[in-house]
């Protein structure tokens, strides 16, 4: 019998291509071989996150079954609970100092290391080390020193002639004690920065120099310049690692945010309603309400990302 003649279209159609018994074993076994990985993704990471989602409507204190309760949680959050605006007021206020105070310093601290001058190599590990150091044993080591009575910082004030300050029993004073802690660690960031000042082109300082440029000059419009794709980098991680701050506080108050709470942070509060309430529904919607502001903040600055930041080689 005749075979029918093939249509246009099926003359156009490219030919269906077998797949080689070869390629399907090594796919196999590629999905096996990452398959631990796949396999802690979807249990430690994929279902957490799904679960908190789903408790975030619920009413849920682990021992008993999660009562659905819709937007209840959120309702109760944002008009109910003054502990939920004065902990993301902390929060918002460490946030907005401590990022750029980190990111001044790391960049400052940053271009003196970047100087070629004999035994650089132990100054920048002098000033790396501290990043090093566990948050914990860090906070105890601060605890000490901000200490109003034996403290070293209160010592060395009263030996120039300047009274004590209650640093952390102060509420004035708590919040720029965290955020001076904070800023002694800074060594991470400013590893970054000093790799990418080594990484501008030398040529650049030699035509700023040709211009009759002095160091100022050059560092406002050749240093900083070539630095903003890195301080967009850091900028970033800072706004996440802001709003999640959580270690050194709850070490140094006891998770307890006093004095008059003005050491009350967003994730210490999670912390409090999650694992010593045992409102697990609650604390699920207030991580997701923080997840939401912090994907805001990150999106507005990935936005504005274009007026300010310069990649080298790109046309304008």
């Amino acid at each position: 019998m005749a075979r029918a003649p093939l249509t246009l279209e099926q003359r156009l159609r490219p030919p269906r291509r077998r797949v080689s018994p070869l390629i399907v074993r090594d796919t196999i076994n590629g999905l096996l071989f990452v398959s631990p990985w796949i396999v802690g993704v979807l249990v430690f990471t994929v279902y957490p996150i799904l679960a908190s989602f789903y408790y975030s409507f619920t009413e849920y204190d682990v021992i008993s079954s999660p009562t659905f309760v819709g937007l209840e949680n959120y309702r109760e959050l944002l008009t109910g609970d003054p502990l939920f605006w004065k902990s993301f007021r902390n929060t918002l206020f460490f946030a907005a100092v401590a990022i750029p105070l980190n990111l001044l310093v790391a960049v400052g601290v940053a271009m003196l290391l970047n100087l070629k001058i004999r035994g650089m190599a132990f100054y920048r590990t002098i000033f790396f080390l501290p990043s090093i150091v566990p948050e914990v044993a860090s906070a105890m080591l601060w605890a000490w020193i901000l200490n109003p009575q034996f403290g070293l910082a209160n010592a060395m004030l009263r030996g120039v002639g300047v009274g004590g300050v209650g640093w952390l029993s102060d509420p004035q004073w708590s919040k720029p004690s965290l955020i001076l802690i904070g800023l002694w660690a800074f060594g991470g960031s400013m590893v970054i920065f000093l790799a990418a000042l080594q990484d501008i082109p030398e040529h650049l300082y030699e035509a700023a120099d040709l211009d009759g440029a002095n160091t100022l000059r050059k560092t406002w419009h050749v240093t900083i310049p070539m630095l903003t794709p890195t301080i967009f980098f850091n900028l970033v991680l800072g706004v996440i690692g802001a709003f999640q701050y959580f270690t050194a506080g709850f070490v140094l108050t006891q998770g307890s945010g006093n004095p008059s709470s003005s050491t009350l942070f967003y994730a210490m509060l999670i912390y409090r309603n999650a694992f010593s309430y045992f409102k697990m529904g609650y604390a699920s919607a207030m991580a997701w309400l923080l997840f939401a502001f912090v994907f805001l903040i990150t999106f507005v600055i990935f936005k504005t990302s274009g007026r300010w930041v310069y990649y080298e080689g790109e046309q304008n």
